[in-house]
């Protein structure tokens, strides 16, 4: 009988969100604003401008927050969204500067939705 452990570097998963939105008139600068902050609403932290990323506890839970993602989008502009594993996002090498900066920490609390 194999046993999987719920919260497994594998089954554990990053996702990321990275868009390119027009701020030329002021739509644009409130699509902008409105898309940033839903992002947030749901979860969502800045690593960059414009690159988001949210922990989610299995692909499961990463698929529903990128069917709100895609809910979410702006009229104009390009989104773009990567899943990787927590495996994966552990090898990132984050730099501010020449100074090696580590990755955002796993959070500790569990999603109960």
């Amino acid at each position: 009988m194999i046993t999987y452990n719920r919260l497994n570097a594998y089954r554990v998963m990053w996702l990321f969100v990275f868009f390119d939105l027009p701020t030329e008139t002021k739509t644009d600068r409130k699509n902008y604003a409105t898309f940033r902050k839903r992002l947030q609403k749901d979860g969502f932290s800045m690593m960059q401008y414009s690159v988001y990323c949210r922990h989610c506890a299995s692909s499961e839970s990463a698929e529903v927050h990128r069917k709100r993602v895609r809910q979410m989008m702006p009229p104009k502009g390009q989104v773009s969204m990567l899943m990787i594993t927590d495996k994966q996002y552990g090898l990132m090498e984050n730099f501010w500067g020449k100074n090696p900066k580590p990755p955002l920490p796993t959070p500790n609390q569990l999603e109960m939705f």
